[in-house]
């Protein structure tokens, strides 16, 4: 948890990034964020703090997740590839980085109940497993649609002991989960914290997730050199639907101008398909979920419904770090089609005997879009496992014989 004051994409003192951020939040929600922004920043600083978060990173998630040099990929591709694995995290993904940052947090608000949002349902048992972990009352808010795609996640959640919420309005999916989570959050300001999964939200949540986050570049600075002998690589590549995974995997970077970032969002059925959730190309500039970002909406300001056939992925904006790195030009913003994330899929578990979240594999379908060459070093962030999605795999392998 090093002191960054000298990174180049800071929030500030009110919470933006640029022309991005802030929190833009109902008069009744004004305490509870109010009690998070003065005290999160103390919280994070404190030995005590960064010492059971380092301890619990390392002997109960498993880290430091491990940064693997793809050689059949890297032969296909002609070109260097190094996956970073967060797939080998407790719990499957790179959530529970934040999730175990949040629940100390909580703890030491004082906070005896613990409410979240959840789409492709990594976050949810992420936090349901944390919530076991330090013995705290835990529900989870989840679009009904994403309830019934993703139900080996919905069954670990409540083996876990959380409560899981089917949400019925909207399209049912992670938008929807996110509204209601709000909600209770203002029907129980005293007693409950709310676990945002993403860098999205009302300040400083965007500025917080991204500090737990941060962990993932860190490792990545000393291994790669490690395994290279080389300083930095010249591409690192993510997924972004909110955005957690790349910020995680940006941030020690952003401050070097000779490592190109991708960021990879969801094309869905294509751009121009109105099924996709490719909010940079799609979106513009407006307020959701508390914070001014980019936004797909109408002409009349309403948001208009996303589509993915990755569950995390289909979020109708973008955090505002990321709509800030869109402007200031120093993220590369590229996308992926369903088919596209698919077939990048079944590549890698045929050539590396790794089945990737659908969410990470729209990260490996860039392998199609960009041209690398053969001495360059590409690490992709395998954001999460894929055993959520063998249903989708399933259905896709079944339907494309």
């Amino acid at each position: 948890m090093n002191n960054l004051k000298t990174m180049l994409h800071e929030v500030d003192k009110n919470g933006f990034y640029g022309e991005f951020g802030g929190a833009y939040i109902p008069e009744m929600m004004v305490p509870n964020i109010k009690e998070l922004h003065d005290n999160y920043l103390r919280i994070i600083e404190d030995p005590s703090f960064k010492q059971e978060f380092r301890s619990l990173l390392r002997d109960y998630v498993g880290r430091p997740s491990p940064l693997y040099y793809a050689a059949r990929l890297s032969e296909h591709y002609n070109t260097n590839i190094f996956l970073k694995r967060e797939d080998l995290n407790h719990t499957g993904a790179h959530k529970i980085n934040n999730t175990v940052g949040q629940i100390l947090m909580a703890q030491r608000l004082d906070k005896k109940r613990i409410i979240a949002e959840t789409g492709a349902g990594q976050h949810g048992v992420a936090t349901a497993t944390v919530c076991a972990l330090k013995g705290v009352k835990c529900v989870v808010y989840m679009g009904d649609l994403d309830v019934r795609r993703q139900a080996p996640n919905v069954e670990r959640m409540k083996m876990l002991g959380a409560e899981v919420v089917p949400v019925h309005c909207g399209n049912k999916t992670l938008k929807d989960a996110t509204n209601e989570a709000l909600r209770d959050w203002i029907n129980h300001p005293v007693d409950t914290h709310y676990i945002i999964g993403s860098i999205v939200g009302p300040h400083p949540y965007p500025d917080m997730v991204t500090r737990f986050q941060s962990v993932i570049s860190e490792e990545l600075k000393w291994q790669f050199k490690e395994k290279t002998g080389k300083e930095h690589p010249d591409y690192i590549v993510a997924c972004v639907g909110g955005g957690s995974n790349a910020a995680g995997a940006f941030y020690h970077y952003f401050g070097q101008p000779g490592v190109k970032l991708i960021a990879v969002e969801a094309s869905g059925k294509g751009i121009d398909s109105n099924e996709s959730a490719a909010t940079i190309v799609l979106g513009h500039p407006g307020v959701l979920h508390g914070c001014r970002s980019v936004i797909m909406q109408d002409e009349d300001g309403q948001i208009t419904e996303p589509y993915s056939i990755s569950a995390g992925l289909d979020y109708p904006g973008i955090g505002p770090l990321f709509a800030h790195l869109n402007t200031s030009k120093r993220v590369i913003f590229d996308h992926a089609t369903d088919d596209e994330a698919m077939k990048a899929a079944f590549l890698l578990t045929r050539l590396e005997g790794i089945i990737p979240a659908l969410e990470s594999a729209h990260a490996l379908a860039v392998l199609e879009k960009q041209k690398f060459g053969p001495g360059h070093n590409i690490v992709i962030n395998l954001s999460g496992r894929g055993d959520k999605d063998m249903a989708a795999y399933l259905k896709y392998k079944k339907t494309n014989k």
